[in-house]
């Protein structure tokens, strides 16, 4: 019988400690559990003791395994602490700027997108502006019509008629001034010339005739230059012409629905909004309306104002073409603070080359006073608190809209600024007395008993 090798002894007597000492450990780590009263690892629930029950979700008492809850092994020495939700990491500055961020760069594609959308269709959206402002001069007329017993398609039919022709005639008898004084006028403008340029000479500026030949020599070489310009100019005036009318056909079919059907129109509208939001903007809709109407009617007022007395300054100081530059001040009356320079500038130049230096600045002097009386007293007066716009919000406003659809985006800007503060102060308004209903007590008493629903007898039929 052969002898076992040495080292094979050694390797057995080893395994056979090593054993001793895991069974030694689990038998530490199963009576630990045993008295927190959790089950031994990677085995079956052990004994809790006598007297000791295992609870279960359910209130009872059970010994199987499923009730009893699992030990997460954890690795000696390591203390385990939930982490931080993420978004708690992060400083509340930080996540205000990001809250803020995204929202402004959402409303910054959004008009963006609306700006393209509008110059893509540009002439449709100041054909149905030109529109409702027109709505909002005749709509009066034709609910006084409507008061009077007139039907409504009548009523619309000659209100919208009567502003047209009248319209109409207004521009008819602006080109008709002008072809009639053109002669005239050209024979004064060159006599106005020489006048200002022997004024010069004598002038105590020391303007030489020599300096007048250069900058008169100046001036035929740009016209020379850019006669390319002009003329490509002169061919794209017809495609203009043609847009003018386009833009007057939609214009006088847009007032004229606008004028018979605007409730429905309105309505119709209403159910594009959401339902919740649904009863502030149908709140937010006629105090628009109103402002709107109160904008066009009181600059009416004020343009007609303006023309009248500059047209009679002018008529007496024996500028030419007097009553055309009234007109013209009465429709740049439309554009706020910006028409009113240019109308002015227009009439004083005509004055300066007509008539001289002394009756340019005499009309000059009656263009300043009626404005400011204009500013300081009829604009307050007549627009009195509905509508109020800061003049910052004015010369912003009429700057992009003439950078964004010319001399028509200008004269809608401050109108629809206008509407925008009244919508937006009425929501803001709206919200509040909402916060304030939810946050109010309940009614009682008295209260509580006149604003409880009333049952209606039913109508005998």
């Amino acid at each position: 019988m052969s002898r076992v090798p040495g080292w094979l002894d050694r390797l057995g007597a080893g395994l056979s400690r090593m054993g001793e000492r895991l069974a030694e450990r689990r038998a530490q780590a199963e009576k630990e559990d045993a008295d927190d009263g959790l089950p031994p690892l990677g085995g079956e629930p052990s004994d809790p003791g006598p007297g000791h029950d295992v609870p279960t979700p359910s209130g009872g008492q059970d010994s199987g395994p499923a009730a009893v809850p699992q030990r997460t092994p954890v690795a000696p020495g390591v203390v385990s602490r939930p982490r931080p939700d993420p978004a708690a990491a992060v400083p509340w500055g930080v996540r205000v700027a990001a809250e803020v961020g995204w929202r402004v760069l959402v409303l910054a594609g959004t008009l963006w997108v609306l700006m393209r959308v509008i110059s893509a269709v540009q002439l449709v959206v100041l054909a149905f502006a030109a529109a409702l402002l027109i709505t909002a001069l005749l709509q009066p007329t034709v609910a006084r019509l409507r008061r009077h017993g007139v039907p409504r398609g009548p009523a619309t039919a000659l209100t919208a008629i009567l502003g047209f022709v009248v319209m109409g005639l207004v521009g008819w008898f602006v080109a008709w001034q002008v072809m009639e004084n053109i002669d005239n006028l050209s024979d004064q403008i060159q006599d106005g010339i020489d006048e200002l340029r022997n004024w010069l000479l004598n002038s105590p500026f020391h303007v030489t005739e020599k300096q007048i030949n250069e900058i008169a020599a100046n001036l035929r070489e740009a016209i020379g230059a850019n006669t390319d310009a002009i003329t490509s100019a002169g061919l794209e005036g017809v495609t203009v012409v043609v847009e003018a009318l386009t833009g007057i056909l939609l214009t006088m079919f847009s007032t004229l629905f606008l004028l018979y059907d605007g409730r429905r129109i309105w309505e119709w509208t209403l159910k594009l909004v959401p339902s919740p939001a649904r009863p502030g903007v149908a709140g937010a809709g006629p105090r628009a309306w109103r402002t709107l109407t109160a904008y066009v009617r009181g600059t009416v007022v004020v343009a007609l104002i303006d023309a009248i007395f500059i047209g009679l300054g002018i008529y007496f100081l024996d500028v030419p073409m007097a009553v055309p530059l009234a007109v013209f001040i009465f429709l740049f009356a439309f554009i706020p603070l910006v028409g009113a320079v240019i109308s002015g500038a227009l009439a004083v130049v005509v004055a300066l080359v007509t008539q001289g230096v002394f009756t340019a600045v005499m009309t000059l002097v009656v263009v300043l006073a009626v404005q400011q009386i204009e500013g300081h007293i009829l604009q307050p007066f007549i627009l009195g608190r509905a509508v109020r716009v800061h003049p910052l919000a004015v010369v912003l406003s009429v700057s992009a809209g003439g950078l964004v659809a010319g001399i028509g985006g200008a004269v809608v800007a401050v109108p629809l600024v206008a509407v925008t503060n009244t919508v937006v102060g009425y929501l803001n308004a709206y919200d509040r007395g909402r916060a304030g209903l939810r946050h109010s007590p309940p009614p009682h008493g008295s209260t509580a008993m006149e604003m409880a629903p009333v049952e209606r007898p039913p109508s005998g039929g």
